[in-house]
């Protein structure tokens, strides 16, 4: 399954040239805001992380799974990753200089998203961007389907950047797009900012 999954995730991004273009956005909005490493929350095998780190990022990975981390080592040794969970990562207040969340959210049951959103927001310095991936609902309600990974959700971008708003987030842009040719459902991309306001102390 892991190298299946991997397989198909490693050219991927060869043929989406919206999507690059809303990670090269990212990548110079964490640059300019120059606050500290940036995390791929949810990296899968990588592909992504090695994408920021050759637009110029300190990039590092952080995933669930070992069998993840495992391939994700060995395709891109140069790089840093780790087995942790996006609602209770290893990492100090304030520490990230951005992160991107590239279709890992989805897995998150819709009543527990905005505890992964309030994880983000305190590990990310104020001013941080944060990049959501996800599957958009096109004017429905948040709706389940069957994913190849695990169970996953559409969620309409309304509804999403609503959650970021609460959990800290100021809205950058968004960006839709239709699915391709091999694709199912239309993809949406949230771009924000962490909040200037006083981050919790650490746990």
């Amino acid at each position: 399954m892991v190298v299946h999954y991997a397989d198909l995730a490693r050219d991927w991004l060869d043929g989406v040239p919206l999507d690059r273009s809303v990670l090269a956005a990212f990548a110079e909005l964490a640059r300019t805001a120059d606050t500290g490493p940036v995390a791929e929350l949810g990296c899968g095998p990588g592909h992504v992380t090695a994408h920021l780190h050759d637009l110029g990022l300190d990039v590092f990975g952080v995933d669930l799974s070992p069998a993840m981390i495992d391939f994700a080592r060995e395709a891109h040794p140069v790089l840093r990753f780790e087995v942790g969970s996006m609602d209770a990562l290893e990492l100090a207040d304030g520490r990230l200089g951005g992160s991107v969340s590239w279709y890992s959210v989805i897995h998150a049951p819709p009543r527990e998203l905005p505890s992964y959103l309030a994880e983000f927001r305190r590990v990310l310095a104020p001013g941080a961007p944060l990049l959501l991936a996800f599957f958009e609902a096109e004017g429905g309600p948040v709706a389940a389907f069957d994913h190849k990974v695990t169970t996953a959700y559409r969620w309409p971008v309304d509804d999403l950047a609503r959650l970021a708003r609460e959990a800290g987030f100021t809205e950058v842009g968004r960006m839709l797009r239709e699915p391709g040719a091999e694709e199912r459902f239309r993809r949406g991309h949230l771009l924000m900012r962490a909040q200037d306001r006083p981050v919790p102390e650490a746990r």
